[in-house]
């Protein structure tokens, strides 16, 4: 009987010490599962968040060329049109500046003792000849 007795102790000590064993193992693979859990969840949220940044930045890549491409036709447009209106006007000008040198010549040619009107003709060619300058230095300015 106590052979019996000693058999059943030491069966009991052997079961509990492998329910515990088994309980560790469980336990063990049970945090192992979450933690793989945890960590592929973070892995997927880093790798979504990358992606979702380099669609946005390629996004607004594409936003800033266009709107700086529309912005320099604009800028070559504006600047075409203020060469072509300083052209005009410095065209118009000079052909006044001449038709001015031809009426000075020939007044000059035909007075006699008539000063009076080359002097006015002579003060009316330099005033030209002065818008003629600024024009030039507002058209290089812009250049």
């Amino acid at each position: 009987m106590n052979d019996l007795i000693l058999e059943q102790r030491t069966a009991s000590q052997y079961d509990n010490k492998t329910r515990k064993k088994k309980g560790n193992r469980t336990f063990l693979l049970f945090v192992f599962v979450w933690l793989m859990i945890i960590c592929s969840g973070i892995l997927g949220a880093k790798w979504y968040t990358d992606r979702i940044q380099q669609t946005l930045s390629a996004d607004l890549e594409r936003q800033t060329a266009s709107q700086i491409s529309a912005m320099q036709k604009d800028y070559e447009a504006r600047m075409l049109e203020l060469e072509t209106g300083y052209t005009s006007g410095l065209a118009e000008l000079k052909a006044k500046v001449d038709a001015l040198n031809e009426l000075l010549t020939f007044t000059k040619d035909n007075a006699d003792s008539k000063t009076d009107n080359s002097n006015k003709l002579y003060t009316q060619l330099n005033e030209v000849k002065k818008q003629l300058n600024e024009l030039q230095k507002n058209l290089d300015l812009l250049k």
